[in-house]
């Protein structure tokens, strides 16, 4: 069975409802406001971009999926199969992200991985579907249900900005694990998605930092 997803109709109710909950999360909308509703478009150039962006910055991902789109215009499998290995390091692929993305491409070319029935999927079935590929793990797919599906109840506590955010914004020690982390998330179902929106929201003007609109 699909799981629930919010919608721009009811995104800052949901986190209105949150704000009553926790103090902390309603101190964040007063202090900057409603976070985005980020959201990115379905397929595989999506996923392709996600990869990229594991364990580098925003900005390292943006730019290899710029040069990417230089040399090969609408990124589809067909497209990215065709380029060599020189190609792919040349728009800053790494080797590890060259295989990850060739073996997406071919999953996707094969129908091993069907992104257009994810919509019908449980959170379950897609991780499961996201995860059969190489190199894909809980938190490319967790940022997939959240930013793509906009599936209401996920909190990727392999995110290391999400983790530092509930840290400052909670005062915690630094030594407070993520499972303690996990379980303290727990307080903010079934809405955990927009809670990791508000907290990635003052993560992000704490740090000062610009994204550009697919960040």
């Amino acid at each position: 069975m699909k799981d629930a997803a919010f919608s721009a109709s009811d995104f800052h109710a949901i986190c209105d409802r949150l704000a009553r909950r926790d103090r902390d999360l309603r101190n964040i909308i007063r202090a900057h406001g409603y976070p985005p509703q980020w959201s990115r478009q379905e397929g595989f150039a999506t996923l392709v971009h996600i990869i990229l962006e594991q364990q580098v910055s925003l900005a390292s991902a943006r730019a290899a999926l710029a040069r990417l789109k230089e040399k090969i215009g609408d990124i589809t499998p067909e497209k990215l199969l065709a380029l060599t290995d020189e190609e792919l390091k040349a728009c800053y692929f790494s080797k590890q992200k060259i295989i990850y993305t060739r073996d997406l491409a071919a999953q996707v070319l094969d129908g091993r991985l069907k992104l257009h029935t994810f919509h019908d999927l449980s959170n379950e079935e897609i991780r499961r579907a996201l995860t059969a590929v190489k190199g894909i793990g809980q938190w490319t797919a967790d940022v997939y249900l959240m930013m793509v599906l906009h599936r209401s109840d996920l909190f990727p506590t392999g995110d290391i900005a999400l983790i530092n955010s509930i840290k400052a914004v909670k005062n915690l020690p630094p030594t407070t694990s993520r499972e303690e982390i996990a379980l303290m998330a727990n307080n903010w179902r079934p809405y955990r998605t927009l809670a990791a929106f508000l907290l990635w929201h003052a993560y992000i003007i704490r740090r000062g930092m610009i994204l550009a609109p697919y960040d």
